[in-house]
């Protein structure tokens, strides 16, 4: 399987899109098991907070539960200079 590798922290905005959902993180996790994806809080959490990698097939199903457009996960990201 592939990911996405965090080396900017889209979590941020998948938890802020979350939050604007009205869907606590244990919500995200019920949803995503009843469409087959067994996930634990704690790894959602973790992909939050971007210390998780997110698998692509993950970003598919955060779009379906969300209802948002994939450019969402990215919207405000910017990539700093070293």
């Amino acid at each position: 399987m592939q990911k996405f590798l965090q080396d900017v922290n889209i979590g941020q905005n998948i938890q802020r899109i979350r939050k604007e959902r009205n869907l606590s993180q244990y919500d995200m996790v019920t949803k995503l098991q009843l469409l087959g994806r067994s996930m634990s809080r704690a790894n959602y959490a973790h992909i939050e907070q971007g210390i998780r990698n997110i698998f692509v097939s993950d970003i598919i199903l955060f779009k379906e539960i969300l209802n948002i457009d994939y450019g969402e996960f990215f919207k405000g990201l910017t990539i700093k200079n070293s």
